[in-house]
C-alpha cells in the first residue's frame, strides 16, 4: 500500500496541457463501493469485475487538471481506490493505490484521508455517503459520485 511516507509533496507547477490554468495539487480518496453503486449497471453481479472495470479508468486522473466541487481547479496528484468486500480481490491498475479495507470501508476512507491530509496533502474524497461525510476532518473536500463518473466519461 502506498504509505504517506510515499507522499511526495505538491508540485510546484502542475499544468494540464494546453489549458493555460495551474491548480493545487490533490489526492483523490475514492470510495469505490459508492461510486459503483450510483450507478444501476449490474455492478452487483460481480462486483470485482465492476470495481475492475471502474478502476481501469482512474490512471488517466492523475496529473489531470480537473474542478473540484469547490470550483477551484486542482491537479490530481495521486487516486485511491479504496475497495471492501468481494472487489478487495482486484488488481491495481498502474497508477492507482488500491487500499483493501480490513473491516468496513468508510473507517479505511477515512484513515486514508486523515493519513494524507495529516502528511500536508489536499485531500479530495468521492462518496455520497453522507455518515461518511461527517466523518472526515475540516479541509477534506468532498464530491459526489456523479462529479466523478462524469470527469471518468461513465
Amino acid at each position: 500500500m502506498f504509505g504517506v511516507s510515499g507522499y511526495a509533496g505538491p508540485m510546484d507547477d502542475a499544468r494540464m496541457p494546453g489549458d493555460g490554468s495551474s491548480g493545487a495539487p490533490v489526492i483523490v480518496v475514492v470510495d469505490v463501493a459508492n461510486v459503483m453503486g450510483s450507478r444501476p449497471d449490474g455492478w452487483w453481479k460481480d462486483c470485482a469485475a465492476a470495481a475492475t472495470k471502474l478502476l481501469a479508468l482512474m490512471p488517466g486522473l492523475v496529473s489531470r487538471t480537473v474542478r473540484a466541487p469547490d470550483a477551484e481547479n486542482v491537479v490530481v496528484e495521486q487516486v485511491v481506490a479504496v475497495v471492501e468486500g468481494a472487489a478487495k480481490a482486484i488488481t491495481a491498475p498502474a497508477g492507482v493505490v488500491v487500499v483493501r479495507a480490513p473491516k468496513d470501508g468508510d473507517s479505511a476512507i477515512v484513515s486514508a484521508a486523515q493519513r494524507y491530509g495529516d502528511a500536508g496533502a489536499r485531500v479530495l474524497v468521492v462518496t455520497a455517503d453522507r455518515g461518511l461525510r461527517a466523518r472526515l476532518a475540516d479541509g477534506v473536500v468532498v464530491a459526489g459520485p456523479d462529479w466523478l463518473n462524469s470527469i471518468l466519461g461513465r
